[in-house]
């Protein structure tokens, strides 16, 4: 009996110590994956458009960049990383700020090309370490360093912030923390405007405490894909997965912002999901320079009856009121 005993007490640690091994292993695996960087240096030039300026502003613009990382006293965002026009070390000019949400389980340092490219358009570009973003309040508590920098005598950034353009970006749960930012925390009255990809539709961003589009007051550019993984065709978010931004959660944010403001909604032809960073950077980058620089050339792809993305193969499902 003992000798039993023995030997499934000999299998139970066995089985344990490979049970450690296991949960070890992908820990480590989950880490390491965690560090990857997920887009090419020189993703864009993938990118395929017919349509003029949707293809020049998805390519790098004239600034050269610099970077700097900043080791914050939060653990939830970990490290501060700003991509800036490496003139702003001798010039005393302002730049526009732009604030980027991560998606989920995405961090600043995974898709750092993404920061360099929008920096070169001379934007001051910053985002942090939460793979968790969706309350919006690493992005506020982001922008909060960032405008205590710029009242900083000792800091690079004293005084080059421009903030009467500032700007926020966000894609999938991002989406909804952007969204969230520019509404409830207390520095949403700061944001000129907001860009949202596949922004999560309102019902599933109840899990980092939802949203009221009606409460956006700022130009908005709200896009998603036409894949299933954002539209499954599902109708009852309380029965189904409706993918995470079906076209009825544009309609819906659409239509609950007023008409005073601008707008614009659009879907990206034959994305899924995972596409829409890339996809979208070209009219991404042509919105911010419109709102944040009022560079007029870079309105015609977006504003008025002529406006480039009305003819645009890659894109439908459009809709604003400019």
């Amino acid at each position: 009996m003992k000798r039993v005993l023995k030997i499934v007490g000999l299998v139970i640690l066995v089985i344990i110590i490979l049970i450690v091994l296991v949960v070890g292993f992908l820990l480590i695996k989950n880490y390491i994956d965690s560090q990857k960087h997920w887009l090419e240096k020189d993703y864009y030039t993938q990118f395929q458009s017919d349509s003029e300026l949707e293809k020049k502003y998805v390519e790098l613009g004239d600034y050269e960049v610099s970077s700097k990382i900043v080791k914050s006293e939060d653990k939830t965002i970990g490290n501060i990383r700003i991509w800036y026009p490496s003139e702003i070390e001798n010039k005393q000019n302002k730049y526009p700020l732009i604030v980027v949400t991560n998606a989920s389980n995405m961090a600043a340092l995974n898709y750092e090309p993404y920061f360099e490219r929008l920096a070169s358009w001379g934007f001051v570009v910053v985002g942090n370490d939460d793979r968790q973003a969706g309350t919006g309040i690493s992005t506020s508590q982001t922008l909060d360093y960032m405008l205590e920098q710029n009242q900083n005598s000792d800091s690079l950034f004293y005084g080059k912030i421009d903030t009467q353009n500032i700007g926020v970006t966000g894609y999938s749960q991002g989406g909804a923390g952007a969204i969230r930012a520019v509404t409830e925390c207390k520095s949403s009255g700061l944001y000129k405007t907001i860009f949202t990809g596949s922004a999560a539709h309102s019902y599933l961003a109840q899990m980092w405490g939802g949203y009221d589009a009606s409460k956006v007051s700022i130009p908005w550019f709200m896009t998603a894909a036409t894949g299933t993984s954002d539209d499954t065709g599902a109708t009852d978010a309380t029965k189904d997965w409706l993918g995470v931004a079906p076209l009825s959660s544009l309609v819906e944010n659409y239509n609950a912002m007023s008409g005073n403001v601008f707008k614009l909604r659009a879907r990206v032809v034959g994305a899924e999901h995972e596409d829409m960073q890339e996809r979208t950077d070209g009219y991404m980058t042509a919105w911010m320079l419109y709102q944040l620089q009022g560079d007029e050339e870079a309105g015609k792809a977006l504003i008025g009856e002529n406006a480039e993305i009305l003819n645009n193969a890659n894109w439908q499902d459009i809709e604003k009121n400019k």
